[in-house]
């Protein structure tokens, strides 16, 4: 085995190693996520982490690793008696984002068990990372239903294998450390909950704390066995400090008045459900055993918040992370121990004069020691580490530039450009407004039949879903339908000479289910940023509207892009991605004005799905245009866009036209541009799911349905 890099010798990242150690301490806190930019050591802390947990204790020859002193009576390798025991390293399992579900909770060999009638059950990683550390890298990347499973059994204990009246249950408990670049996408809020701790990691920016990393980092490649030996000391105090922690645990008290602290700040800051009161109360008195106190303190209630709580607080994928720290402050002095608050022989002139405040204090004001009593370095390891506990203002807001003051444009008659041509193609550009509050909007999908990833807008044969049909196995059996496999095999049981016990199946006569499910498709945004859109009022609603449509891609599991076009050309504003925040900041910053290059934004719209397609040809397009349906950029405007969308149109792909136009009298261009498209288009107003217009439209399409 290689020469893990010494935990002790990780320089800086003072919430990441006291967040593991936490969880090494206390593995009810519930795991931790790791959120921040690659290359910043994240692999090699936890990594060092496995090597300073305690030896394991096991039944020798069981693949689920039972604990002699209290093994599981439902183990499958099971029953255990009285015997010998082994001991061994803590495991670090590390899940790879390809992964297979069968990978990951085990496989069981359905030919024996139909053939047999025996439960041959091949154990997964569940299995490997019970009683250790199951370490999952780019956690945002992994396929839904494979989180879904590994935070049920993280949550549980267990895990559950079910197939064909065939079950296996066996114990999971494991450290869940996952990382994350959120650039490439966020979690669901509803598994961000699941974690029980988060930190933010960075890079310093700190010359000479950069430097002692790359110094130690070069030592360790040169000789990771000497390197490791000079650290032996430091690893091995931490170890002991661990295990004296663990036996320090049980008898740490937590008392009513840091209870009702815990729960006073959970409900300041508005998180949802009970899980972060829950994990707060174990996060505190983790941290009072490690400081070797019998009873949480205050101290222990602020620190387990900064870990606890900002992740918990997000309520759409556009929340910044982070916590208010006044605002966490203001709640722990509110609610501390009464009796000390005013001691009447105290002047409030006595009082020292707390940190001023002022518009000066930003992500970068110092928090509170993140060290929670780590073991001291050498040099410039001591400088702190950015933390994304410190992350500024609960919620950045976005200011509301909205105003009624500012006159709508007038339309323009036919065969007038309108208000582009009097702002002109060089026309200065306008600044960027506020965006309308998001929405819920109607589901648009691709029609037909996909196979791209699982997700939630699109029709598409997926592995999970409803069962349509069945088919030869290509490849590993998967799913089995039953009833097709006993179809196909009863054929044959005269010549296979069955008896009495039961129904002969061969591998032949295996049949996996056809499914269908939903599929995330690329949702490719193509705004039109003209002057005729720059109206503010309207603009406001536009960007309402764009922010609604990614908010709903968010949920439905699709990478975005952007397009913008204005002026003479259009530009790729967002690379398809899966991370719609991006998308989001990129449409706040939008600029408007100048003329509208409608062809020019179709035509990039069809250049870029190209390039997408070969990178992955399974992923079907959507593509959202939101305009008014003017065109007066380059020469013969009009019938350059009508060609452009027609080519989109005769490559099958998928299009909505989001109708900006508004006032008393209408063109009615963006519905031209839909035709061109073979698409749907909408009005703003339509947008919407509960939209009364939308309502009264369909209701009129079913009378005139029923009437013919």
């Amino acid at each position: 085995m290689s020469t893990r890099y010494p935990f002790t010798a990780v320089v800086g990242m003072d919430d990441l190693r006291l967040a593991l150690l936490l969880n090494a301490v206390s593995p009810a806190v519930g795991g931790v996520l790791v959120r921040g930019e690659k290359g910043t050591a994240k692999s090699t802390a936890v990594r060092a982490l496995a090597a300073l947990l305690p030896d394991v204790p096991v039944v020798p020859g069981c693949r689920f690793s039972c604990d002699p002193a209290a093994p599981d009576p439902q183990c499958p390798d099971g029953p255990h008696g009285a015997g010998p025991t082994e001991h061994r390293d803590a495991r670090m399992v590390e899940l790879p984002v390809g992964a297979s579900e069968d990978r990951l909770v085990g496989a069981l060999d359905i030919e024996r068990a139909l053939s047999e009638g025996v439960k041959a059950f091949e154990p997964g990683l569940l299995a490997d990372a019970h009683r250790g550390i199951l370490y999952v890298d780019e956690v945002n990347l992994l396929h839904d239903h494979l989180i879904d499973l590994l935070l049920d059994a993280a949550a549980m204990g267990s895990s559950y294998v079910e197939r064909e009246g065939v079950s296996v249950r066996h114990a999971a408990r494991f450290l869940l450390v996952g990382t994350m670049n959120p650039e490439e996408g966020e979690l669901r809020p509803q598994l961000l909950d699941r974690f029980g701790l988060t930190v933010e990691v960075a890079a310093s920016r700190e010359p000479d704390q950069r430097v002692e990393v790359v110094r130690r980092r070069l030592a360790y490649d040169a000789d990771p066995a000497g390197f490791a030996a000079r650290w032996a000391d430091e690893e091995e105090a931490l170890r002991q400090r661990i295990a004296t922690a663990r036996a320090l645990l049980p008898d740490v008290v937590l008392g009513d008045a840091a209870l009702r602290q815990i729960s006073a700040t959970c409900a300041a800051f508005e998180v949802d459900g009970m899980r972060a009161d829950i994990v707060m109360a174990r996060t505190a008195t983790a941290l009072a055993a490690w400081a070797g106190r019998a009873e949480v303190a205050e101290e222990d209630v602020r620190q387990a918040a900064l870990l606890a709580l900002p992740h918990r607080r997000r309520r759409n994928p556009f929340d910044a992370p982070g916590l208010d720290e006044d605002k966490l402050d203001r709640t722990l002095e509110e609610y501390g121990p009464q009796e000390d608050a005013q001691d009447p022989q105290d002047s409030p002139d006595d009082e020292p004069d707390p940190e001023p405040e002022g518009p000066d204090d930003g992500p970068d004001g110092g928090g509170p020691d993140g060290g929670g009593g780590l073991p001291p370095q050498d040099g410039p390891d001591d400088a702190p580490q950015p933390s994304g506990a410190d992350a500024g203002p609960e919620q950045p807001s976005v200011p509301d530039q909205r105003s009624d003051s500012a006159p709508e444009q007038q339309p323009a008659q036919p065969g007038n450009p309108g208000n582009d041509a009097a702002e002109g193609g060089t026309a200065p550009e306008k600044a960027a407004v506020g965006a309308a509050e998001p929405f819920k909007t109607k589901r648009f999908d691709v029609p037909g039949l996909g196979e791209g990833a699982d997700g939630r807008r699109s029709r598409a044969r997926t592995a999970h879903g409803r069962t349509t049909g069945s088919r030869r196995p290509q490849g590993a059996l998967g799913k089995l339908h039953l009833a097709a496999t006993v179809q196909a095999a009863a054929p044959h049981q005269k010549v296979r000479g069955r008896s009495g016990r039961g129904l002969v199946v061969r591998r032949d006569d295996l049949r996996e289910a056809v499914r269908e499910g939903r599929e995330g498709n690329l949702v490719l945004f193509v705004v039109d940023a003209s002057g005729s859109m720059a109206a503010r009022k309207r603009m406001t609603a536009v960007k309402g509207a764009v922010l609604s449509l990614l908010m709903d891609a968010y949920q439905r599991r699709d990478k975005v892009g952007m397009i913008t076009f204005r002026g003479a050309d259009a530009a790729l504003a967002l690379p398809p991605t899966s991370s719609v925040e991006a998308g989001a900041a990129r449409l706040e910053q939008l600029p408007t004005g100048g003329r509208t290059p409608l062809a020019a934004g179709l035509l990039k719209a069809h250049e870029v799905l190209r390039v997408e397609r070969l990178r992955d040809a399974s992923r079907r397009p959507l593509v959202v245009v939101v305009t008014d349906g003017r065109a007066t950029g380059g020469v013969e405007p009009r019938p350059r866009a009508s060609k452009a969308a027609q080519l989109l149109a005769s490559e099958g792909v998928a299009s909505v036209v989001v109708d900006c136009e508004t006032g008393p009298v209408r063109l009615g261009l963006a519905g031209e541009l839909a035709r061109d498209l073979q698409g749907t288009a909408v009005t703003l107003d339509e947008l919407r799911a509960d939209s009364v217009s939308a309502l009264v439209r369909n209701v009129t399409d079913t009378t005139h349905r029923r009437a013919a």
